[in-house]
């Protein structure tokens, strides 16, 4: 199983120095990926902006965006913006999509959120495809959206899906699942690779889906109350009192802990675990490499 890391860019007080400096240290130890997921009213940076930087400074690690709320977005656009970050990259990139659950994120950039992200979300995802396949997507234009990835076929693009209903669409059109799970919890995240599993087969496909989960850790003196803190300040959109019944539930805040939620997850079969700091301190790079490497 490989292992990635986010960047903490849901962690308040990034600057430039400690984005980039955080890149660099991934790009250099054992990782496999560094990632960014998307928020809009948060005090976070911009994905795409943030993954450019990134990938401007790195030359190994793949570039995952963990994950773009796509119906927020153009698809074109999305699929020319994609296309430049593989070409900057050298194809480097993974894209995960999902439409998201933070409604206020879609009225700040007026796009609209209803029951019909899903179908949507697919719709999107065929426009990107055949973009980076040079096809038109307008009729009559003079040329196709370019540059065209580096990676054939351009990058591959997982399901950002938690749910069943979602991860059974998702094997009409992705190449396999980028999921989470807060606890980290066996039970989770074994239904939710099987789904994919059955959902794969029964749509046909060769390939079986890559599989992809991440959860979120602390580590060093203080870890559970900064864990605490993290999930109230995140998950806060959820209404009054969530965060603090989900917190118990959030059990990496050790190095014993995050070693047993690593082998739980290996076991469950996953091609990759890409973890969520909730610190910006850019030594905790050190720190989880020397306690999974």
């Amino acid at each position: 199983m490989k292992i990635g890391i986010n960047l903490p860019v849901m962690v308040p007080g990034l600057d430039r120095d400690l984005i980039l400096e955080w890149s660099r240290r991934v790009d250099q130890g054992p990782y496999a990926s560094l990632a960014a997921g998307e928020r809009i009213t948060f005090p976070n940076p911009e994905v795409m902006v943030t993954l450019a930087a990134a990938a401007a400074v790195t030359e190994r690690v793949r570039v995952v965006f963990n994950v773009l709320v796509l119906p927020m977005h153009s698809a074109v656009l999305i699929a020319k913006q994609v296309a430049t970050l593989d070409v900057i990259s050298a194809g480097r990139v993974t894209l995960g999509v999902g439409v998201g659950g933070r409604e206020e994120d879609y009225r700040a950039v007026g796009a609209v959120c209803d029951g019909k992200r899903l179908g949507r979300l697919e719709e999107q995802v065929g426009l990107i495809r055949r973009a980076w396949a040079g096809e038109g997507v307008v009729e009559g234009a003079l040329r196709p959206v370019e540059p065209s990835p580096v990676q054939p076929g351009g990058p591959e693009i997982l399901a950002g899906s938690l749910f069943p209903r979602s991860i059974r669409r998702a094997a009409r059109w992705a190449d396999g699942l980028c999921s989470f799970s807060f606890g980290p919890s066996a039970d989770e995240i074994r239904h939710q690779f099987e789904l994919a599993r059955a959902a794969w087969e029964a749509e046909g496909r060769s390939v079986p889906p890559r599989l992809v989960t991440g959860c979120w850790f602390a580590l060093e003196s203080g870890a559970r109350a900064r864990m605490d803190q993290y999930l109230h300040r995140y998950l806060r959109f959820l209404g009054p009192g969530v965060a603090e019944k989900l917190a118990p539930t959030v059990t990496t805040t050790s190095a014993r802990a995050l070693r047993d939620a690593v082998g739980m997850i290996e076991d469950l079969g996953a091609d990759e675990l890409i973890l969520a700091p909730t610190t910006s301190d850019p030594d905790e790079v050190h720190r989880v490499a020397d306690l999974l490497f």
